[in-house]
């Protein structure tokens, strides 16, 4: 999964030329992430038929640990690739 970001997150950047700024990059990142967070937790969990406290309550502590801080990678990576 964390190949499949960067390779993402790379060819978004370099698609839609996205100015090198900190700023715009961290905030294209935000934005990537609620969108994935909004589809994650309005579908999955109407297909599941969970709440999402029943959601989070369900998680794994590794799995969950690993999940955390592959939802941070994704909101950082455009910041981290393609620098030109």
């Amino acid at each position: 999964m964390l190949a499949v970001t960067i390779f993402a997150a790379r060819w978004t950047v370099l698609r839609l030329s996205v100015p090198t700024m900190r700023s715009v990059r961290l905030g294209m990142g935000c934005v990537a992430l609620v969108l994935m967070l909004v589809a994650e937790f309005g579908f999955a969990l109407w297909i599941r038929g969970l709440s999402i406290k029943e959601y989070f309550a369900t998680r794994d502590p590794v799995s969950g640990t690993v999940y955390y801080a592959m939802l941070v990678a994704f909101a950082i990576m455009p910041l981290l690739v393609a620098k030109k």
